[in-house]
């Protein structure tokens, strides 16, 4: 660890319909867990007319004193879903430390670093300050997209960030994954921005484009995407559902992924199922059936697709306090695949994690859908995205190459859909 690590942290949150954040409590590190305890002024708010919520709850509920931390983990798992991730990390080495490179060790800074030192707009509700009393967001102008490609073409190639383009990039250091990404506003809406990286094979960002307008087509519900180009290189644009613009300023939405919701951390994500986020659906979620055909249908088109990176941070719920509610879909990436045989990030049955529909068809009652229900959610995928396909390759301008590289190998691949 480096001598420069934090010992506390004020969590700072946006209540439902708030547009400016209220404390609610303290972190603090202890021989390598990180700790947390609801403030007085924000308990006391329970009752009120604008009363507190938890950040999550069974973890962390509406009580006093330093909460246990669940079995397993090392910090309150919703409070890590606020930290950066891969990317992230190397913007904020890369800033602090001066370590470039893809083989950064990001482990040279704690958790609590990671959080006070990553950008304010951080996805969900939350932030980070060393004051409890005074917010100051971390904050950057609205850098173009040219400038934000420019900073992310120096992450990659281990060059230190200018003071411009560093605070251009930093602005989007708090958002997960390990792609070059940055956070852009474009009047009352905003986006993630995600660009190609140097390493990539094939046209990585257009095929995401076309999985998630392929997925948007199919009747599942997905963040709207746009591709564009921004110095030369193709940049995808999702935009994000955890803002809405209210009178000049932004109300955010709570949010917890599925690894926090299944009680794990990125040590244990290996056992993360669809089995047991199902079951996790059926009692705690709103529209608990509605909301298990859908996760159902994206687990399907997944293997459709060859997105075999569905693991528990990229599905995720709204959360209001007491209710948790299906955000919409993202990240939906289609994965370089060499052979036929591939396999889901998260388990779908039992021990099962193999990218075949039949996989799907085993968990199927877990979803409350029979067997005959389920084939005829494979029958709709698949004829949407046969009869999308094309139309959807002339938006992205994909090459005949590379259409031809994804269809029938990442795109429907035979040995996938095998029934």
């Amino acid at each position: 660890m480096t001598s420069s690590s934090s010992k506390e942290a004020f969590v700072w949150i946006w209540l439902p319909n708030a547009t400016e954040p209220v404390v609610a409590g303290r972190l603090e590190s202890d021989n390598g867990n990180v700790q947390f305890n609801y403030g007085r002024s924000y308990l006391e708010r329970i009752g009120g007319s604008r009363p507190a919520i938890s950040i999550y709850e069974p973890e962390l509920p509406l009580q006093t004193g330093i909460l246990p931390l669940s079995e397993g983990l090392t910090m309150p798992a919703c409070i890590r879903d606020a930290s950066p991730d891969a990317w992230g990390r190397r913007v904020i080495i890369n800033k602090l430390l001066g370590r470039r490179g893809p083989n950064t060790d990001t482990n040279e800074l704690d958790e609590l670093t990671y959080l006070l030192e990553s950008g304010s707009d951080r996805i969900g509700a939350l932030d980070f300050q060393r004051s409890p009393t005074e917010y100051v967001p971390r904050t950057a102008r609205n850098a173009s997209l040219e400038e934000l490609i420019e900073s992310s073409d120096r992450v990659e190639k281990g060059v230190l960030l200018t003071s411009e383009l560093d605070e251009a990039l930093f602005h989007g250091s708090s958002i997960g994954g390990a792609r070059p990404k940055a956070l852009i506003q474009d009047q009352n809406k905003k986006y993630i921005a995600k660009f190609s990286s140097s390493t990539d094979l094939y046209s990585v960002i257009k095929a995401e484009f076309i999985a998630m307008r392929l997925a948007a087509l199919a009747d599942l519900h997905v963040a709207p995407v746009q591709l564009i180009k921004a110095a030369g290189k193709d940049v995808l644009l999702i935009e994000r559902f955890d803002r809405i613009p209210k009178h000049n300023a932004w109300l955010r939405k709570a949010m917890v992924s599925a690894l926090t919701m299944l009680g794990l951390d990125e040590m244990m994500a290996r056992y993360a199922s669809y089995e047991t986020f199902a079951e996790i659906i059926r009692h705690r979620f709103a529209n608990p059936r509605q909301t298990l055909g859908e996760v159902f249908s994206r687990l399907v088109f997944n293997i459709l697709c060859g997105n075999t990176d569905d693991h528990a941070r990229n599905h995720a719920a709204f959360w209001d306090g007491k209710n948790l509610t299906l955000t919409p879909a993202y990240d939906i990436c289609p994965q370089n695949r060499t052979g036929n045989e591939a396999s889901q990030a998260m388990l779908i049955c039992g021990n099962n994690n193999l990218s075949w529909l039949k996989s799907c068809l085993e968990t199927a009652h877990n979803f409350l859908l029979s067997e005959e229900e389920a084939r005829k959610i494979f029958e709709k995928l698949i004829t949407a995205i046969e009869q999308h396909w094309d139309t959807v390759c002339e938006e992205a301008e994909l090459t005949d190459a590379d259409k031809k590289l994804l269809w029938g190998r990442q795109f429907l691949n035979t040995f996938s859909i095998e029934q």
